[in-house]
């Protein structure tokens, strides 16, 4: 009985990971439709996600020190605990990275300054990187995780377009710093969210081979 209770701990610790990518997916996802839209009674349901985070967050941790203090694992076991601290770890960025990205539309007066077609091109490539940094992390699927974080460097060169286009429009147009600015920290965001997928994707490495990496 004491065995079969610690498996199950197990298996609700990685249940538990899993909603928490889940939850961060649909905050990072419906944040971008806010800011891109500008629609600010999205980013204030968004925004109320922020309670369902922190319960995740503590139960996570709860079930981590209960499977410390009182079962102390081994092996893959410890690496699933580990990893699962890390994981949660990097979750909690990325929602409080999209919580900030929540918060733009609401900044963001007479409307964008340019479409967002490149910077939504990032957060299409980040939001799929963190599905498939929790699929991997499900599934232990060390393939799926190295090819997830190889997708960071297509986020990268189109931060540092973006970036370019914003700065030189500024320059020409002193009237649009303060819109620009605020889509600066938004594709500074994203970029972000990018890098935590890619520490994810170590940590899954690190469950599932022992091995520590680096990928970002």
């Amino acid at each position: 009985m004491p065995r079969e209770r610690y498996l199950k701990q197990l298996d609700l610790l990685k249940e538990s990971v899993a909603s928490f990518g889940k939850l961060a997916e649909q905050v990072f996802r419906d944040s971008m439709v806010a800011v891109v839209d500008l629609d600010i009674k999205l980013a204030e349901r968004t925004l109320a996600f922020e309670a369902d985070v922190g319960e995740l967050e503590e139960g996570i941790e709860i079930s981590i020190d209960d499977l410390i203090a009182l079962q102390q694992p081994m092996a893959s076991d410890l690496r699933l605990v580990i990893s699962s601290l890390k994981i949660s770890a990097d979750l909690k960025r990325i929602v409080g990275l999209s919580v900030n990205i929540a918060k733009i539309p609401g900044k963001i007066e007479g409307g964008h300054i340019k479409p967002l077609v490149d910077t939504k091109k990032m957060s299409d490539i980040a939001a799929y990187m963190l599905e498939n940094s929790i699929r991997a992390f499900e599934t232990q699927d060390v393939e799926l995780a190295r090819a997830t974080a190889a997708l960071d460097d297509e986020v990268d060169k189109l931060f540092y377009a973006v970036w370019v286009e914003l700065i030189e429009m500024m320059a020409k147009d002193m009237s649009i710093i303060s819109r620009a600015t605020y889509l600066l920290f938004l594709i500074r965001y994203i970029e972000r969210i990018a890098d935590h997928c890619c520490n994810i994707c170590e940590s899954v490495i690190y469950l599932a081979t022992a091995e520590r990496v680096k990928l970002n």
